[in-house]
């Protein structure tokens, strides 16, 4: 079952248990689909859409949050679709990850490496976060 058809398949889900959330935020993910030129997406697209939809909702978070001058806790909107992704790897992971399998010599300068590890992690890792690891790396 492709992640597409997943979430099709829990908002009928959703709306047999009557869980309103859910249901609301499936509706705006798959308004995003249908945006789409292609009626099948692939899993990797759907992951940059539900990344993209995160991002937009940060945004609109810190704003909302800077003019009420309140921090504002994390939506269900954003649970609910960070619940699609796949399990992100955590730092310690990539680190060790980039020390036993790049060879910083064949680099010009180190951030170069990250073309190779965000290869080899795709969305599993996030890129600030690569950059990062690869900034503290001496």
């Amino acid at each position: 079952m492709t992640l597409q058809e997943k979430i099709k398949n829990d908002l009928k889900l959703a709306m047999k248990a009557k869980d309103e959330d859910k249901k609301n935020t499936i509706r705006v993910i798959m308004g995003e689909f249908a945006r789409l030129e292609t009626k099948e997406i692939s899993d990797e697209d759907v992951i940059k859409v539900l990344k993209k939809l995160i991002k937009s909702e940060k945004e609109t978070l810190e704003i909302s949050g800077e003019a009420s001058g309140k921090k504002i806790e994390e939506s269900a909107f954003i649970r609910i679709i960070e619940e699609y992704l796949p399990k992100m790897a955590s730092e310690q992971e990539i680190k060790t990850w980039v020390e036993n399998n790049i060879d910083f010599s064949s680099y010009k300068n180190k951030m170069q490496a990250m073309r190779d590890i965000m290869a080899h992690f795709g969305s599993a890792a996030d890129g600030n976060t690569v950059k990062n690891i690869l900034q503290g790396l001496t």
